[in-house]
């Protein structure tokens, strides 16, 4: 009835995602191979810092195997590359509108227009850095987010073309469902699209086009066009319904800190939902939903404790769970994959997110949290 007696745990992780860049490199090299038989170069999306694995990391993994672009969603993502040292072509592509476009004119990241507004405030702050901007307007195709919408897209154009402090370097769109292969709605969008581009070649532009997403790289080679924008891919996280060789570079690991027996009868963490229907050993792991265990897999998880799939006790609370290890005993700081490859059948991000009714992508950005340590494996060297 009394818990482990006590255990150095300074080198032993409370909450850690380790991230394996050799995974990311196989995967770009996969991904950019798909592209290049098309003609095809290559954008590593590294938004939302990575996609929770480490933006620059990644980025540098990515260029390593490669990629030639960067994509990332906002000004400051593309800015902090650039002061890691990061030279190569970058797309940023969303922002609200007060931002300034100034710095991005100034270190020669490209920026997406969707508005005649946004045309005349990035040439406002080309004119002022005395260079020309880099642009890619962006035609809605379907998706109904972000995007030109096809009545004011020859206007767009037209503005674009004339305006004399931007470069007008590509045009692009976004797929809906490209995860859903056959889906009528790949076939319409790539149809818009292509009218979107009679429309700039005549009035004199020849921009570089880019519509394929993750998905749409595997699937879809004819529309790959002259560069296309794997996203989650990269993190070795499948996004369509066939098998692909892709390897997951995340793992969420945490450690044993408690042990503990109970009989049978006893119940364990909030609401006692779950009571033991026979005597058992139960172990302590500090992670919770804090740092990126959903609570609503309370019941419906299991993690990888030495070797086997052992189910989580009870509610998954802020700051810890409960393993059921039956008449085993861990040791105190044995390691304790909560997701990571599915090697030898261990928890996966995506399992996770089909239990609780979301995607992966949703799991591993949220592990970018204060408490969870990031360290990275097949590296120069490791660094948290």
């Amino acid at each position: 009835m009394l818990w482990g007696g006590p255990v150095s745990v300074t080198s032993l992780p409370r909450a850690e995602v380790v991230v394996d860049l050799a995974a990311v490199r196989h995967n770009v090299r996969l991904l950019s191979s798909r592209a290049a038989a098309s003609g095809a170069e290559t954008m590593a999306v590294v938004k939302a810092d990575g996609y929770g694995h480490g933006a620059v990391r990644v980025a540098r993994a990515a260029l390593e195997a490669g990629a030639t672009w960067l994509g990332v969603a906002s000004l400051d993502e593309a800015l902090a590359l650039r002061r890691a040292g990061f030279t190569t072509r970058m797309l940023s592509w969303l922002d609200t509108p007060d931002v300034d476009y100034v710095p991005a004119v100034r270190h020669d990241i490209d920026v997406s227009v969707s508005s005649t507004r946004e045309l005349a405030r990035i040439a406002s702050a080309a004119a002022e850095v005395g260079r020309r901007a880099r642009i890619h307007l962006k035609i809605d195709t379907g998706l109904s987010r972000n995007g030109c919408p096809a009545e004011l897209w020859p206007e767009l154009v037209k503005a674009a073309a004339a305006e004399g402090n931007v470069e007008v370097v590509g045009m692009w769109s976004h797929l809906a469902c490209a995860d859903e292969p056959g889906h009528p709605s790949i076939d319409a969008q790539a149809k818009r699209f292509a009218t979107a581009y009679d429309v700039m070649r005549d009035a004199g532009l020849s921009p570089l086009r880019h519509l394929a997403n993750s998905a749409a790289t595997l699937t879809r080679p004819d529309l790959h066009f002259e560069l296309v924008r794997p996203g989650i891919a990269i993190y070795g996280l499948n996004p369509v319904p066939q098998r692909e060789d892709l390897r997951p570079a995340m793992t969420f690991r945490s450690s044993v800190v408690l042990t503990k027996r109970i009989s049978a009868g006893e119940s364990v963490s909030y609401g006692r939902t779950w009571t033991a229907s026979r005597d058992t050993t139960l172990a302590l792991v500090p992670v919770g939903y804090a740092d990126g265990v959903p609570r609503t897999l309370s019941g419906r998880m299991s993690v990888w404790l030495d070797g086997v799939r052992r189910p989580v006790a009870g509610r998954v609370c802020m700051d810890q769970l409960v393993v059921d290890c039956g008449d085993d005993e861990p040791e105190l700081g044995a390691e304790v994959v909560l997701f990571g490859t599915g090697e030898n059948g261990m928890p996966t991000a995506t399992e996770w997110a089909e239990t609780i009714g979301t995607i992966d992508y949703e799991i591993v950005t949220g592990m970018y949290r204060p408490r969870v340590r990031r360290r990275y494996v097949d590296a120069p060297r490791d660094s948290v």
